[in-house]
């Protein structure tokens, strides 16, 4: 069994999320990579494994409470514990106005988003209890779980959504010595914002790439964001560094929303 603490990344195959299992790999930790896309995800696994990191993977599905206990399972059987639980796994759902909005497509986005969440803090906290040594979980919210964002009405609900999911895990598992935050990214350059900008030039009438930079243009820092930028937040919230926190929706966005 592995003497390194163990971190287990949802939504890791790409992304932020493969980037938070890079910098926590270098910070230390054994990683546990998991994605519903299985392709992505054995190949994040072997440039991990290249790069000499201790990684496996799971392929799992968010939503599904049987598939996050897999998750946790797989990570004991193959590690020993689960010492960081990050729910990053996410999707932005339909870019259209609310009256226009397809009831279809609500769903999708509270089963991965919420849902997601809420079964990961289930899973990662029981084995966390049962191991008896405390433990990090840390969620993605969002700007969007700070205000609302127009064309973005679904989106915005789940990242409330999260926010709220954060207080209630925080105050719960305190006296498990178990900590809950989120952290809430701005406007990073990811797959998904290039989705984004893409919807949005049906509604706004824009051109490719110009709502990604409408949205950039009130970053008081004067750029985007970059994933190692998500991912300096999220080492410091695993770390001991950050042992006496929690409840907490942290922003880190350059300068967008101030509370």
């Amino acid at each position: 069994m592995s003497k390194q603490k163990v971190a287990v990344i949802t939504g890791s195959g790409q992304g932020i999320g493969k980037v938070l299992g890079e910098r926590l790999a270098n910070d230390g930790f054994s990683i546990v990579l998991s994605d519903i896309n299985e392709q992505t995800l054995i190949e994040t696994e072997k440039e991990f494994k290249n790069n000499g990191v201790e990684v496996t993977s799971f392929v799992g599905n968010v939503s599904k409470l049987d598939d996050q206990k897999a998750l946790v399972k797989h990570a004991v059987d193959t590690f020993g514990s689960v010492d960081v639980f990050i729910n990053n796994a996410g999707i932005e759902g339909e870019v259209a106005p609310i009256i226009e909005i397809d009831p279809k497509m609500v769903d999708p986005v509270l089963d991965i988003n919420v849902k997601g969440v809420l079964f990961g803090i289930q899973a990662a906290a029981n084995q966390m209890i049962e191991q008896k040594t405390g433990g990090k979980i840390i969620n993605a919210c969002s700007i969007a779980g700070q205000e609302g964002f127009e064309m973005l009405g679904p989106y915005t609900a789940s990242k409330f959504a999260v926010k709220g999911i954060t207080h209630s895990a925080a105050k719960e598992l305190a006296k498990h010595k178990i900590t809950v935050n989120s952290y809430c990214p701005g406007i990073v350059g990811t797959s998904m914002w290039e989705r984004l900008d893409e919807k949005m030039m049906k509604f706004l009438g824009t051109k490719k790439g110009e709502a990604f930079e409408k949205y950039a243009e009130g970053i008081a820092l004067g750029r985007t964001q970059t994933p190692e930028d998500v991912a300096n937040l999220v080492s410091f919230l695993a770390s001991p560094n950050a042992d006496y926190i929690t409840g907490q929706n942290i922003l880190t966005d350059g300068g967008m929303v101030f509370n």
